[in-house]
This record gives structure tokens, C-alpha cells and sequence, in this order.
């Protein structure tokens, strides 16, 4: 079978998925799950889940037949020979089919147009639609893999069909579930309450003083949320990256033996609940902490509050993303070829010499990465200012408050996001300039069996004086938090218990074991979720970072920064913009579990994107091209050459996208429902009712899960081979 035949079949598959989805499909139906398909037969007949053709012939919705018309253009476009004519015929059509799709979807609600009202009555009456089912969604994608098809035989992306149809459907999802609700709320800045521009309104909105604070800066006053913010953000993004790369060192070249202790404790902080890592730091140095108590009885030194400020703030935020910074990192040190450093010393450049020349510089992109994915952290982190902020205020929980407080001004929190996407841009365009178009390769097609040399002595010696320490402190501050799952009554009644683990996580015998606890059904949402969830963000980031490593296309930057603007925001604010955008049609999902899905997905895109283009930088595009030269396409390259050697960024992702799913509070706080309680939201509600026994044994049982879960993952995904020889225990002691 030749190319053309191959090409032809490819599209003409996509056709007859989208004819069969038409035809056969509920159009509007979208439920969790598919159990509708046991009721296929009576549901084919009712006016809100029969399939495209019977929605349009039945109950006068003239509109979808456009779309199977496209599909009828798409199969004539087909014929013959001439790979441009089939190339602008596909184009063409599926274009139309995507633009009427969207425009009846976006134009009919479910009372009608929701056009103006002067001109709806101008217009023939319509009947009222709601949001799209899996009919509809299948037909879309069909529609841009067969656009796709047209693109790449016209020429474009080097007429490469699979580099195209990644293009366009990653942009597709960009675009519907990133830009379209982020652009849906930020567009709120420029509108008064009555749905009227007022730029007025905007201008007062963003550049008040309670923002920017003007005339702060050494006056001695205290600055404005804005700046605090920023301040914030450029500290905890320093200092996670410099932390994140040492240990990632230390565990790569160093501490051989405690390896696997070491790696699990800078893990610990990221397979928790958010809240754990507070709760144990207010214990510490809160104002009835260990700390503070010790100083009193030592020193004579009165308890202070000096925890609950801006210091409070980013010691948690320093526990909380150093290990995202380490997960980053520790493939990007994995990567460094030992040969070029052996070269190097061969040469008679002293250790040091050789460490700053050869290898800082190709860990360059995975620090840029690292402090750029720190910093949109920070600026996104809403849990860690809201326990111990005080009187400390960020964006982040200014939106909070905006949305959900007295306040309940959209307009309001739509500015602070729109502030915050401002700096999130300032950061992501300085790290393009500090990367520009320097090469970072370290893997080729050579072999490569060198033995990692031992660090320099004061690089050695930083290390372990830095994340040594912080490697205690976590475990001091696991120690307490879980302490508390197992004391009955904490600062009362020490006495030890299994009480709160069995009020979570009962077992009964009746015929056969019963679930009693109250926090089963949330464990089973939440693990079917992010479950879900994790796999599905490891391949849609690795294969978005491959595009921007790898493919040059207009626009590439665009589509980078789409990728990169669900960190820009608070969670908060992503959460209330799906609520937002996906509560009317043509994409009506609020309240399922696939909208709880696709935020876990889209929220943690970026740091999947961010450790695939790290590992990217370093593997030489000369891999690709000999797999081409001997006939394999870009698909086979990939799976075959490429993806071996993306191990530890694939695990990075997996094991972020699950365990950030698993223990999200901020994005998903206004998705869920009572379907769909999730452990985070029942971990919350138990606090709120002062229960906080049973809250620390369910995170505690969350922590094991996932520890558990993440050791699975890399017993499945596996080291990436490199044919280098084992560092010895003796050298990395020297």
C-alpha cells in the first residue's frame, strides 16, 4: 500500500467516524459514563439525546444538517489523484462544517438565539438546543483531524499528516478549554454590572492603591497586593530552584546509598494535601508551636505572630514547590553527558572550572523551567496565604474574596487575574530571552558510558548544608501532621487511637465486606478521576512540547503561551471560569465529572509541558532525522526513539498531574457536587466541623495511596537507559 492509498484511508476513516457519530450518536446527551448505551434504542427518539440526523429532521434543527453536508464535501474532495485539489477540498469543507458546528452551537441556547434581542425577532424562531453530547464532540474532532488531512497535503508542516493533526488538535484544546473560559473571565475587567463596556470602570479596577500601593517602596509603608505578589513569587521561585537543583545533585552524584530516602522525602511534600504541610508548619512556629514555646521557656522570648506574614508564606511555599523544581531538575542532571565533564577535566580544568563551564550551563533550561514554573506557582497558590498569610494579602486570595465574599464583584476579580496573566507574561518572555537560541544538547546518537563525576567540594558542600536541613524539616513536619490522625483529642486528650481511621475508612461484614466509612465514596471519585486525569496530561503536555521543541510553525509562541496560562491565573479563578463558560451550551458540563476532569488536565498542563521541553532541549534533533532517513515516520520516531529517552520527564509528569489531582482545593472547590464529592472537599468540610482527627487520618491514608501510586509508576514507565556505568559509592564519598 503506498503513501497516497494510506493518506486517503487515514481520512476516509475520519469520515466514516464522524458519519457514524452523526448518525448514531445522541447529539446532546453528555453523561458520566456510558450507561446510556444499555437505553440506546429509547433514547434514540427523545428530543435531547436522539443522534444529528433525527434531531434534524424530527424537531426542525435544519442547522445540523450543514455538518453532514461538510462530511459529504469532505468524501467527494477525495477523489482523483491531485494531492492539492484533495488538499483544498478537504480544507475547505471541514472548515465550513467546523464554522457552522460552532455557530449553531454558540448562536441557539437552550430558549432559542441568544443573539440581541432586536435581532432575534427579525430572525425565524429556533428551537432550543442543549450543550453539545458525545454525537457532537466526536464530529468535531473528526472535523479537525479532516482539516488536518487538507492542511498537510496542501504543503504545510512539511506535508506531514500526523505533525499536523497534532498541531491542530492541540490548539483545538487550547483553545476551548484554556483560552476560551480564561479570555470569558478576564473579559469581565472592561465591563460595568450592567454588561456595558466601561473602560472607566476597568482603569479604577486595576490601578487602585489597595493593587499597587503607590509610594510604598522605601517609605516604610506596607505595599500594594501587587507588589507583594510579585515579591512573593521572584523569592519562592528563587529559592525553590536553587533548592530543587541542589538535591537534585545531591541524589544524581552524591548521597549513592541514601538515594531512595532522599528521593522520597523531597517527593513527600507534593503527595499531600496542601493544608498537611500548614497545618505541621503552625504546629512548628505558630504562636502556640514547638518554636515559640521553646524560646519562651529558654530565653524568656513572649510568643509573636511573626509566622502569620509574608516570612510564614514563603517558608510554605518553599516546602510545597521545591519538589516540583526537584522532579523538573532531577531528568535535566540525568541528561548531562559525564563525557563532556571528563573531557573537560582531561583537559586540566579544575572540578570547579569544568562544573561552572560545562555543566551549569546545560542545566540552563531546566532552571529557567524551573523558576518559571516556581514562580506561576506562587503567584497561583491560594491555600498556603489564606492559613498563614495574616495580614498579609496577595492576588490570590483577593479574588477569592472578591468572588465568594460580600463583595461578589466579578468585574473586580477579573482585573487581579488580569494582572496576574500581565506578570506571568513579563516572566515567561524574560526566560525565552535568557534561553534565546542557545543549544543545550547532551544526548546523541554516540554511545555514552561515562561515570558521573563527584561534585566539587563547595558545590558538594552547598548542597548538603541546604538540602539536608530542608530534607529534616520535612520530616519534622510530616511527623506532627500525621501525628494527629492517631490522637483523639489534639491539645486535650493525647492518648493514642484508631478511632478517626475507622469513623473514614470502616469495614463491615454483612454477606460479604461493606463499605461503612464516610470517606469511601470520595476516595473512589477522586482515585477514578485523577486516575484518569494523570495519563491523559503526561501525553497531551509531552506531545504539546515535542511541537514546540521540534515543529516550526506560525504562531508557535501563541500556542506556547495558551499551553502556559492555566498556571497564570489562581485556581480559584480557573474554576470559576469553567463554571462560567461550561454552564450554558454548546458546552454544558457543570456539575459532571468531566468537567472536574478536564480542569485536573488543563491546571496541570504546563508542568508536563515544561519537563518535556526541558528533556527536548537536551536529546539531538539528529535522532529524528536519521529515524526519517530510514523510512520511520514521525509517529514511529517517537515511540520507538524518543519517548525511551523521555522516562524521566514522563514520569515527572505522570506522577505531578496524579498527585496534584489528588490533593487540588483551589480549581475544583466550585465544580464539585454531590455526585462528586472529592477527597480534598471532604478533607475541607471535616476541618470546617472541627474534626480534625478524621481529616489528618484520611490525609494520611491519601499520602500512603500516593507514595504507593508513584512507585507504580516508575516500576511501570521505568529508568531511561543511557549505557553510562554506576557512579561507585566510594567516588560520590570523595
Amino acid at each position: 500500500m503506498n503513501k497516497k492509498t494510506l493518506l486517503r484511508a487515514g481520512a476516509g476513516a475520519w469520515i466514516w467516524l464522524a458519519l457514524c457519530a452523526a448518525l448514531l450518536l445522541p447529539w446532546y446527551a453528555l453523561p458520566d459514563g456510558f450507561d446510556w448505551l444499555r437505553d440506546a434504542g429509547h433514547m434514540a427518539g427523545q428530543a435531547d439525546t436522539a443522534s444529528a440526523w433525527y434531531q434534524a429532521a424530527r424537531y426542525q434543527r435544519a442547522w445540523l444538517w450543514a455538518p453532514l453536508a461538510a462530511l459529504a464535501l469532505c468524501a467527494l474532495a477525495l477523489r482523483g489523484n491531485n494531492r492539492r485539489r484533495q488538499g483544498m477540498g478537504l480544507a475547505a469543507a471541514a472548515t465550513l462544517g467546523l464554522l457552522v458546528l460552532l455557530a449553531g452551537g454558540f448562536l441557539v441556547g437552550a430558549g432559542g438565539w441568544t443573539l440581541p434581542a432586536a435581532v432575534s425577532a427579525a430572525l425565524p424562531p429556533a428551537a432550543g438546543q442543549a450543550g453539545f453530547g458525545w454525537g457532537a464532540l466526536v464530529l468535531l474532532v473528526a472535523l479537525v483531524m479532516l482539516l488536518a488531512n487538507g492542511v498537510a497535503r496542501l504543503g504545510y508542516f512539511r506535508g506531514d499528516v500526523f505533525v499536523a493533526c497534532a498541531v491542530l488538535f492541540c490548539a483545538a484544546l487550547l483553545m476551548l478549554f484554556i483560552a476560551l473560559p480564561v479570555l470569558t473571565m478576564l473579559a469581565g475587567a472592561l465591563f460595568g454590572e450592567d454588561g456595558a463596556l466601561n473602560l472607566p470602570m476597568a482603569a479604577e479596577r486595576i490601578f487602585n492603591t489597595r493593587i499597587w500601593g503607590l509610594g510604598c517602596l522605601g517609605a516604610g509603608r506596607a505595599c500594594g497586593v501587587a507588589w507583594n505578589t510579585l515579591f512573593l513569587a521572584l523569592a519562592t521561585a528563587a529559592g525553590t530552584t536553587v533548592l530543587g537543583a541542589l538535591l537534585a545533585l545531591l541524589t544524581e552524584r552524591a548521597l549513592v546509598r541514601a538515594r531512595p530516602l532522599a528521593q522520597m522525602l523531597a517527593t513527600l511534600p507534593i503527595v499531600t494535601p496542601p493544608f498537611v504541610v500548614g497545618l505541621g508548619l503552625i504546629l512548628l512556629f505558630g504562636r502556640a508551636g514547638l518554636v515559640n514555646e521553646a524560646l519562651q521557656q529558654l530565653f524568656g522570648i513572649e510568643p509573636s505572630r511573626w509566622f502569620y506574614s509574608a516570612k510564614g508564606v514563603w517558608l510554605a511555599q518553599m516546602v510545597a514547590f521545591t519538589p516540583i523544581a526537584y522532579l523538573m531538575m532531577r531528568s535535566v542532571v540525568q541528561a548531562v553527558a559525564p563525557t563532556l565533564e571528563e573531557a573537560a577535566q582531561t583537559l586540566r580544568a579544575a572540578p570547579m572550572k569544568a562544573f561552572l563551564s560545562i555543566t551549569l550551563p546545560l542545566l540552563l533550561p531546566g532552571l529557567t523551567n524551573a523558576f518559571l514554573v516556581g514562580f506561576i506557582e506562587s503567584m497561583a497558590d491560594f491555600g498556603n496565604p489564606i492559613v498563614v498569610g495574616g495580614n498579609f494579602a496577595v492576588l490570590s486570595t483577593e479574588i477569592f474574596f472578591a468572588i465568594v465574599g460580600a463583595q461578589l464583584d466579578q468585574g473586580k476579580a477579573a482585573a487581579l487575574a488580569l494582572i496576574l496573566t500581565g506578570f506571568a507574561l513579563g516572566v515567561f518572555a524574560l526566560q525565552r530571552r535568557v534561553l534565546g537560541k542557545g543549544s543545550y544538547t547532551s544526548m546523541s546518537g554516540k554511545g555514552d558510558n561515562g561515570i558521573p563525576p563527584r561534585l566539587p567540594a563547595p558545590v558538594r558542600r552547598l548542597a548538603m548544608g541546604l538540602a539536608l536541613p530542608w530534607l529534616a524539616l520535612t520530616i519534622v513536619i510530616y511527623l506532627f501532621a500525621f501525628a494527629g490522625g492517631f490522637i483523639r483529642t489534639w491539645g486535650r486528650d493525647y492518648s493514642l487511637t484508631l478511632q478517626h481511621f475507622g469513623t473514614a475508612f470502616g469495614l463491615a461484614w454483612e454477606h460479604g465486606p461493606v463499605l461503612t466509612g464516610a470517606a469511601w465514596d470520595s476516595l473512589w471519585t477522586t482515585l477514578r478521576l485523577a486516575g484518569g486525569a494523570a495519563p491523559l496530561t503526561a501525553m497531551v503536555g509531552l506531545l504539546i512540547a515535542y511541537l514546540i521543541a521540534r515543529v516550526k510553525f506560525r504562531g508557535r509562541d501563541t500556542f506556547e503561551f495558551s499551553a502556559m496560562l492555566a498556571f497564570a491565573i489562581p485556581g480559584t479563578v480557573l474554576g470559576v471560569a469553567y463554571v462560567m463558560r461550561f454552564n450554558v451550551p454548546p458546552f454544558e458540563l457543570t456539575g459532571s465529572g468531566l468537567i472536574i476532569m478536564l480542569c485536573f488536565i488543563f491546571r496541570n498542563l504546563p508542568v508536563s509541558i515544561r519537563a518535556g521541553a526541558a528533556a527536548f532541549k537536551q536529546i539531538d534533533a539528529s535522532l529524528d532525522e536519521a529515524s526519517s532517513m530510514l523510512g520511520a515516520s514521525t509517529l514511529t520516531s517517537l515511540r520507538r526513539v524518543i519517548l525511551p529517552l523521555l522516562r524521566p520527564a514522563l514520569v515527572a509528569s505522570l506522577v505531578y498531574s496524579f498527585v496534584r489531582a489528588m490533593t487540588t482545593v483551589s480549581s475544583v472547590i466550585f465544580l464539585v457536587s454531590a455526585e462528586h464529592e472529592l477527597a480534598t472537599t471532604f478533607i475541607i468540610g471535616r476541618v470546617g466541623n472541627g474534626d480534625y482527627g478524621v481529616a489528618l487520618a484520611y490525609c494520611t491514608v491519601l499520602t500512603l495511596l500516593m507514595l504507593a501510586a508513584i512507585g507504580l509508576i516508575q516500576l511501570l514507565v521505568g529508568e531511561r537507559k543511557l549505557g553510562r556505568r554506576a557512579i561507585a559509592p566510594q567516588a560520590a564519598r570523595a
